[in-house]
């Protein structure tokens, strides 16, 4: 989780919302990203799909079985979604997102039992360090 931190603010520098996630497998770094949809002008580019398609591309299957998603930020629609697509067997996120969070906090896609695929979820790793790293860039920006 810390290195998700260390992307969450390299994010943040950039002007993005710091955001940052990482894809592991057995321990070892496959992908980690940054909120990139101000710089790529894509309103997709969340640190969590853009590491799961740098993890897809680099293990060379989609499938991402035997991985694991850390990220600074509770998963949206999208980005839960994409890791139930991706077959990611574990989601560790940092803050909670009462706005959009999809994995405990609004609903929770990830683990939805009408879907072919769920992700253990663990919640609140870093939480704090998170979400001051988020309130002090929207605080900045206001």
């Amino acid at each position: 989780m810390a290195r998700a931190l260390e992307m969450a603010r390299l994010g943040a520098l950039r002007g993005e919302v710091p955001v940052g996630a990482v894809v592991v497998r057995e321990g070892a770094l496959v992908a980690e990203s940054h909120n990139r949809t101000v710089a790529w002008t894509d309103p997709t580019a969340h640190a969590e799909v853009v590491a799961i398609r740098s993890a897809a591309r680099r293990t060379g299957d989609w499938r991402l079985i035997g991985c694991t998603l850390y990220s600074t930020l509770e998963p949206c629609a999208q980005c839960a979604g994409a890791i139930v697509l991706a077959r990611l067997d574990r989601l560790v996120f940092a803050a909670s997102d009462p706005k959009a969070g999809m994995a405990g906090t609004l609903s929770n896609l990830v683990q939805d039992p009408r879907l072919n695929h769920r992700a253990e979820v663990t919640g609140g790793v870093l939480g704090e360090a998170s979400a001051t790293l988020l309130r002090a860039f929207f605080r900045e920006r206001r």
